[in-house]
C-alpha cells in the first residue's frame, strides 16, 4: 500500500482527532473500548473501577478495527482496575494505537472515590488522567518517491483529563463525564483549544437480578444507555450484558456512529476469564468491514463483602475447589430425616385386640399426638414472642444509646464549635490590629521615602542645570572656534566643507531621479509580461499609452552622466579636505584641539557617505541592468508568440497534420530498432509537472519524446505507426515551445507508476517517462 493510500485511510479512520490540529501530529484521547461491560470499564466513564464493582482484574486487551484493510487501526490496553476500599476505586492502564503511519501510545491513571448519601443512596467522583505520545511511525512509510509534508509531522507529548461523577440508587445509575476537558501539549507548552474529541457524555445504567425457577435463575442482567455531545456530531449508544451464574455472559449493543456490536465471555477458572467482542461497521462506514476485540483477565477475589452491589457467585468451567452443592446438601438431610425412628410412636401389642380396643386405642393415641402438638405450638410461640421481645428492648437500648451518642455528639461539636468561633474571634482581633499597625508603619516609611525622593530630585535638578550651563558654554566656545578660523589653512578647510556639504542635495537629487527613472523601466517590464501573458490566455488588453524609448533612454544617459560626474567632483573636494587637514596637524602652527577633532569627524562622515552613495549608485546599476536583460527576454517572447495567428489555429493544423499521418502511414513489414528512433530531448526519470496546457485533459501521459521541429516530430510520429502503435498523440507546449509525443494517458499515479513498469519491449518505448499536467 503507497503512502497516499495509507494517509487517507488514517485520516478516515481517525475522523477528527488530526484535523483540528492541521498536519502537526496531534492526536486526541480516544481509545476505541465502548462494547464490553465487564472490563475496562474506567474508560466508559471514570467512576466505574468503584460504580458496581467487587472485584479487581488484571486484563489484557487487544483490538482489530476494520479488518478488511491493510494495516488497519491496532489498538492494545494492559491495564489493573477494581474496587480497593469500601469508597475508593482505581486503576492503571498502559496503551498502544496504531492507525496506519500513525501511533500513539501511553498511560492511563483513574481514581474513584464514593460518598455514600444514605443507605441505598451513593455519589461517586473519578478522573482519569492520560499521558501519551503520538506521531509519525516511519516503520510503516512506504512509498516510491519522498514526501515533504511528512516532514511537518512531529511527535507531541500530550496530557489529557476527563472528569466524571455518578449517581446511584439501588438498581439505577446516573452519570456524566467530560471527555478531552483538558488537553495539554507537553512539546510546545501550550493547552489545546480546538480538540474535535472534545464532549460531554451522560449515561443511564440499569443493572438487576432475575428470580425464576430454572437456568436463568439468579442471572445478572445490565442495562447501559450513554449519549455524547460533541461540538458537530452527537453519538448515542445502547449496551446491555446477561450474566448467568453457570460461568458465562452474553452482551450486545449499538452505536450511532459504529455500528452493532455482540460478545460473548466465560469464567475458565474462577480467577481466569476470556471475553470475545464482534463489531459490525453500519451506514457510512459499512464498507470498512467487521471489527474484532478479546480480552483475557484475571480477578481478584476479595475476602470482605464491599457496599453498593450484590457479591456475584462465580462459577466456572474448571472447578478448583470442589465442594457439594446445595441441593445434594438438603438432599442428603431430607434422607437422615426420613431415617430417624420416631421415638413417641406407641409400640402396638402383638396379640389380638378387639375391634373396640384398637378403636380406643388409636383415638388414645390421636388425643396424645395433638396434645403434643399443641404443647410444642405453644411452646415455639413463648420462644417467638421471647425472642420478639428481646429484640424489641435490645432496639430500644440501641435507640437510647444511639440518641444518647447523637446527643453527645452534638453536644461536642457545638463546644468545639463555640471554641473554634472564640479563636477564630479573638484571631481576627489580633489580625486586625497588626494590620493597622503594618498600615501605619507602611504610611510614616511612605512619608519618608517621599521626603527623601523629594530632596533628591531637587539636588538633581539643579545638577542638571549646572551641567547644561556648563555644556552650554563649552559648545559654545567650540562653535565659535569652528565658525571664526584664525589662518589660512583653517578658512581654506572651512569653506571647501561647505562646498563639499552644498554638493550633498544636488547629489541626493541626482540619486532620487536615477532611482524613478530605473523605477519607470521596471515598470514597463511589467506591462510588458502582463500583456505577454493575457494574450497567452487569449485575453486582448488596451495597449499602454505610447512612450518614446529613445527619450527615455537618453534621460537615463544624462541622469547617470551627472551622477557620476557629482561623485566624482565629490570624491576629489574630499580628498583634497583630507589633505588639507593633514597639512594642518603637520604644521608647526598652533590649532584648537576641538577644531581639529570637529574636522576629523567630518571627513569621516563624508567619506561614509560617499561610500553608501557609490554602493547605492552600484545598486541602481545592477537593477538596471536586470531589468533591461529581462525586458529583452519579454521581446522575444512576443516575437516567438508571432510565429502563429493564434493558438487556436496552430491546434487545428496540428490535428489535421496527425489526422493525416494516421490515415496515409503503413505498417512496416521490417522491424525497427531503438537507433532508428530520434527521441529529442533527453527525458528526465523524475515526473515532470506541465501546467496551463490548452487543449489538453489534466492528468500522467506515458510520453515517447520530446520534440521542438515539426519535422522531426513527424518522423518520429510516422515510425510509431509504422511500428503498429496506432493510438499515439501529441500536445504542444507553448511554454516551452515542445511537442509531446505520448502512448497513453492515465488517472492516478499508481497507474503512471505501473505503465512504466509494465512497457513492453517496442523500440519506441525505450526512453518512455512520465508527465503531470495541471490545468
Amino acid at each position: 500500500m503507497n503512502l497516499k493510500a495509507l494517509i487517507y485511510i488514517s485520516l478516515v479512520l481517525l475522523f477528527e482527532p488530526l484535523l483540528a490540529q492541521d498536519t502537526d501530529g496531534v492526536v486526541a484521547f480516544d481509545l476505541p473500548i465502548r462494547n464490553s461491560l465487564t472490563f475496562n470499564r474506567t474508560l466508559l466513564n471514570p467512576t466505574f473501577s468503584y460504580v458496581r464493582e467487587q472485584n479487581r482484574f488484571i486484563s489484557a486487551y487487544n483490538k482489530r478495527e476494520w479488518v478488511q484493510f491493510n494495516d488497519a487501526p491496532l489498538s492494545y490496553v494492559v491495564a489493573y482496575s477494581g474496587r480497593f476500599t469500601d469508597n475508593i476505586g482505581a486503576g492503571i492502564s498502559l496503551f498502544q494505537q496504531d492507525y496506519g503511519v500513525l501511533t500513539t501510545y501511553g498511560g492511563v491513571i483513574n481514581f474513584a472515590y464514593n460518598a455514600r448519601l444514605e443507605r441505598d443512596t451513593n455519589l461517586t467522583f473519578g478522573l482519569n488522567m492520560a499521558a501519551y505520545s503520538s506521531g509519525i511511525n516511519s516503520g510503516n512509510v512506504v512509498t516510491n518517491l519522498p514526501d515533504p509534508s511528512l516532514n511537518t509531522i512531529e511527535n507531541n507529548f500530550l496530557l489529557a483529563v476527563n472528569p466524571g461523577v455518578n449517581f446511584g440508587t439501588t438498581f439505577l445509575d446516573f452519570g456524566i463525564s467530560i471527555n478531552n476537558l483538558l488537553l495539554y501539549n507537553i512539546q510546545t507548552s501550550e493547552l489545546l483549544d480546538d480538540v474535535p474529541n472534545r464532549g460531554i457524555q451522560g449515561h443511564i445504567m440499569y443493572t438487576g437480578y432475575m428470580s425464576s425457577r430454572g437456568f436463568f435463575d439468579d442471572s445478572k442482567f445490565t442495562g447501559l444507555l450513554r449519549s455524547e455531545f460533541r461540538e458537530d456530531e452527537t453519538i448515542i449508544a445502547g449496551n446491555v450484558m446477561l450474566s448467568i451464574p453457570k460461568g458465562f455472559w452474553v452482551q450486545g449493543g449499538y452505536n450511532t456512529k459504529f455500528g452493532a456490536s455482540a460478545g460473548l465471555g466465560l469464567n475458565i477458572t474462577e480467577e481466569i476469564a476470556l471475553e470475545y467482542n464482534y463489531e459490525m461497521a453500519l451506514g457510512d462506514i459499512s464498507n470498512f468491514g467487521p471489527s474484532h476485540e478479546i480480552t483475557l483477565a484475571y480477578r481478584f477475589k476479595n475476602e470482605k463483602f464491599f457496599d453498593y452491589n450484590r457479591q456475584d457467585e462465580v462459577t466456572s468451567l474448571i472447578k478448583t475447589n470442589k465442594k457439594r452443592s446445595g441441593a445434594f446438601t438438603r438432599y442428603v438431610a431430607a434422607k437422615r430425616k426420613t431415617e430417624e425412628p420416631k421415638l413417641d410412636t406407641i409400640e402396638i401389642p402383638a396379640k389380638e385386640e378387639t375391634q373396640e380396643e384398637l378403636d380406643e386405642l388409636e383415638a388414645l393415641q390421636k388425643a396424645e399426638d395433638e396434645e403434643r402438638a399443641r404443647k410444642e405450638a405453644e411452646r415455639l410461640e413463648r420462644e417467638r414472642l421471647a425472642r420478639e421481645k428481646q429484640a424489641k428492648l435490645k432496639a430500644q437500648q440501641l435507640a437510647k444509646e444511639k440518641a444518647e451518642r447523637l446527643r453527645l455528639e452534638k453536644l461536642e461539636r457545638e463546644r468545639i464549635a463555640r471554641e473554634k468561633a472564640e479563636q477564630e474571634r479573638l484571631a481576627k482581633l489580633e489580625t486586625e490590629r497588626l494590620k493597622k499597625e503594618k498600615a501605619e508603619q507602611e504610611r510614616l516609611a511612605q512619608l519618608e521615602a517621599e521626603r527623601l525622593a523629594e530632596e533628591k530630585a531637587e539636588q538633581e535638578r539643579l545638577a542638571q542645570l549646572e551641567a547644561e550651563r556648563i555644556a552650554k558654554e563649552k559648545e559654545q566656545a567650540e562653535l565659535d572656534a569652528i565658525n571664526n578660523p584664525k589662518n589660512e589653512l583653517e578658512k581654506s578647510m572651512k569653506r571647501l566643507i561647505d562646498d563639499v556639504k552644498s554638493d550633498t542635495e544636488k547629489q541626493s537629487d541626482l540619486l532620487d531621479e536615477y532611482d524613478k527613472a530605473v523605477e519607470g523601466k521596471n515598470e514597463n517590464l511589467k506591462n510588458l509580461k502582463e500583456e505577454n501573458d493575457l494574450s497567452e490566455q487569449g485575453i486582448v488588453v488596451k495597449p499602454k499609452p505610447f512612450k518614446s524609448i529613445t527619450k527615455e533612454n537618453e534621460r537615463l544617459r544624462k541622469i547617470k552622466e551627472d551622477l557620476d560626474k557629482t561623485i566624482s567632483d565629490r570624491s576629489n573636494k574630499i580628498e583634497e579636505l583630507e589633505k588639507l587637514y593633514d597639512e594642518m596637524y603637520e604644521a608647526d602652527t598652533i590649532v584648537n584641539e576641538v577644531v581639529m577633532l570637529y574636522y576629523k569627524k567630518e571627513i569621516t562622515r563624508l567619506k561614509s557617505e560617499q561610500i553608501k552613495t557609490s554602493e547605492l549608485r552600484a545598486d541602481l546599476e545592477k537593477k538596471l541592468n536586470d531589468i533591461q536583460v529581462a525586458i529583452e527576454f519579454e521581446k522575444r517572447r512576443r516575437i516567438k508568440r508571432a510565429e502563429f495567428d493564434n493558438e487556436e489555429e496552430r491546434y487545428k493544423q496540428d490535428r489535421t497534420r496527425l489526422a493525416n499521418l494516421k490515415k496515409t502511414t503503413q505498417i512496416n513489414t521490417t522491424e525497427l530498432k531503438p537507433d532508428d528512433f530520434d527521441f529529442g530531448k533527453p527525458q528526465n526519470s523524475n515526473i515532470q509537472i506541465l501546467k496551463n496546457i490548452n487543449y489538453v485533459d489534466s492528468g500522467y501521459y506515458a510520453v515517447l519524446a520530446i520534440h521542438s521541429d515539426i519535422g522531426k516530430r513527424d518522423d518520429f510520429i510516422k515510425k510509431v505507426l509504422a511500428s503498429g502503435l496506432a493510438s499515439v498523440e501529441f500536445f504542444y507546449d507553448v511554454n516551452t515551445s515542445k511537442y509531446y509525443i505520448y502512448a497513453e494517458k492515465v488517472e492516478t499515479i499508481q497507474e503512471a507508476n505501473r505503465k512504466l513498469k509494465e512497457k513492453d519491449n517496442e523500440p519506441y518505448n525505450r526512453n518512455m517517462s512520465i508527465i503531470k499536467i495541471e490545468n
